[in-house]
């Protein structure tokens, strides 16, 4: 009698579009790009392939390694990545997910970038210099000559990996180093000094605690001037062809992200220019942070859909007590509670990126609700995905934990999003300063909510209590992470009011602003529409 007989496994999760999403590509079209939505969905059957899987696996498997000297004894400060990192991210800078839509006109043309990071999903690592390429663009205006000078190579749809004088290159890759051992999130507390020099430039001497993605060409970093905290751009290679004294001391050896690099670096009289005036680098960099908070957001709604389609594939084919998992109905309650929490996050994520599109176009009233919803959202949807995670891998059971089903490495991923750019303190806290130094934007976040008013009533009840909360200036700190966490729900809430699939709206009214459910996964109501919600998240393979 044969013991390998192999039954009742869930076949591969290949041949699938990852845009076919219903509340991405409604979003795509409701926040102005819907001209993109053919390159969307090639993308999101490049992300499906077993080829493009296989690349992600690749780079996780065979991490960065550096390489401080050449066998003759020469300082070169350079890292090496697989193969397979390098086709990931060529496949992510030709389809524009970097700083193509700096140099792009069309209306919408963040929102299909958005889009287009979301489905692109193989391998979350090398999303890191994608993103901060993206969010350097704007920094670097505040110094029209180097932005003139670099810009046109950040936007263009080249991957050109190597060190090389960086105006030779034909496309260029930003990435950034703010914090020190000493200050993390405190960026003014860095000791990294700023000599100015007769031909303007600036001289750094200091030790960077993380250097995010090494091997880019350009960095933004912070250091103190004879003015105070000050912005600057740092290349790894001088205009002359000569390294730049930007000295790799290692790599971090990090819980997940692990296909990317992360460097701790000295600076030994580093040769930077200035970006913005002397003493205002925080404000500088600032443009850099909060693009890079928006691609925290995609990122963490990018890895819930993946953990529930994953989940869904699984539980529609496996076999347990005599009937499918999806068939049964406790399990339908953790899929549909998983989707929900996932299809809030896309709806929420696609109009920041709105958002972030008509603000960039000038619109006064979409940065001033940028300027909150950003780190609302920054905060709630980063600190959802670790359990919503962890929840979708115990869909699978035993074949979860395994390294096999590349649930392990989503889970390792999950904790990244809500640390990078400023855990959830430093978000929450950022929400109370928008509020109080900027009034306009209170009205604005209520505008956007004020436009479901009637739509729902357990909607309406939750936005009172938030108003009431922000009204009462007492403990308003020590109840922060409350209170934001209000704020992300209302909107939340507001928008799948609006927009999304009424079961989707409803079951979240329900169960996270009427608070008809326990506190895990799966305790929604019996009333919802499980069919519907389900029927959303289960992945359409072949």
């Amino acid at each position: 009698m044969s013991t390998h007989e192999v039954f009742n496994q869930v076949p591969p999760l290949v041949g699938h579009d990852t845009a076919d999403e219903p509340a991405l590509l409604d979003a795509l079209a409701r926040e102005g790009a819907d001209w993109a939505l053919a390159e969307v969905r090639e993308l999101g059957r490049l992300a499906g392939t077993e080829r493009a899987i296989e690349h992600g696996r690749l780079a996780n498997d065979h991490p960065p390694v550096l390489r401080t000297h050449d066998r003759y004894g020469h300082r070169v400060d350079e890292v090496e990545f697989h193969p397979s990192w390098h086709e990931l991210m060529r496949t992510a800078v030709t389809h524009g997910l970097h700083a193509a839509p700096w140099g792009d006109e069309r209306p919408g043309a963040h929102v299909a970038r958005a889009a287009k990071f979301h489905v692109w999903r193989p391998d979350a690592g090398h999303g890191c210099p994608i993103s901060m390429t993206y969010a350097a663009v704007p920094a670097l205006r505040h110094a029209p000559d180097l932005a003139a000078r670099y810009e046109p190579l950040l936007t263009a749809r080249s991957y050109d990996f190597g060190l090389r004088e960086p105006q030779g290159k034909r496309g260029l890759l930003a990435g950034m180093s703010m914090t020190e051992k000493q200050g993390g999130s405190d960026v003014r507390a860095n000791t990294t000094t700023a000599r100015p020099t007769a031909d303007g430039s600036y001289r750094l001497v200091g030790h960077k605690w993380f250097t995010s993605a090494p091997m880019c060409d350009l960095f933004l970093t912070l250091a103190q001037a004879p003015g105070g905290l000050t912005c600057f751009l740092v290349p790894r290679v001088l205009p002359d062809g000569t390294r730049n004294p930007m000295r790799l001391m290692r790599l971090k050896d990090k819980l997940g992200n692990r296909s990317n690099a992360s460097a701790e670096v000295e600076y030994d009289e580093a040769v930077a220019w200035r970006v913005g005036d002397e003493g205002r680098g925080v404000r500088t960099i600032i443009d850099m942070v909060n693009l890079t908070r928006l691609d925290c957001v995609i990122g963490a709604a990018s890895g819930m859909r993946h953990g529930v389609v994953t989940a869904a594939h699984h539980v529609a084919h496996r076999r347990a007590f005599g009937r499918y998992l999806v068939d049964q109905p406790l399990m339908r309650n953790v899929l549909a509670d998983l989707a929900v929490e996932s299809e809030a996050a896309t709806v929420l994520m696609m109009r920041l990126a709105g958002a972030t599109d008509r603000s960039a176009r000038g619109d006064a009233a979409e940065t001033a609700f940028k300027r909150i919803a950003l780190a609302v959202g920054k905060y709630w949807v980063c600190k959802r995905w670790p359990g919503h995670a962890a929840e979708a891998l115990e869909c699978l059971g035993g074949n979860g934990y395994v390294e096999e089903s590349g649930m392990p490495r989503l889970f390792r991923e999950s904790p990244l999003n809500s640390i990078w750019e400023g855990s959830g303190n430093v978000a929450a806290l950022d929400v109370l300063r928008a509020l109080a130094g900027q009034p306009e934007v209170l009205g604005a976040f209520q505008s956007e909510v004020d436009a479901a008013a009637g739509a729902d009533a357990r909607l309406d009840a939750a936005v009172r209590q938030v108003r009431a909360a922000l009204a009462d200036p007492a403990d308003l700190e020590v109840r922060a992470r409350r209170v934001v966490e209000q704020l992300a729900l209302v909107l939340q809430g507001a928008l799948l009011v609006r927009h999304g699939h009424p079961a989707v709206a409803d079951a979240f009214c329900a169960s996270r602003l009427g608070g008809d459910r326990g506190h895990a996964y799966g305790t929604l109501p019996a009333g919802v529409d499980f069919a519907a919600i389900i029927d959303r998240a289960t992945p359409k393979v072949g």
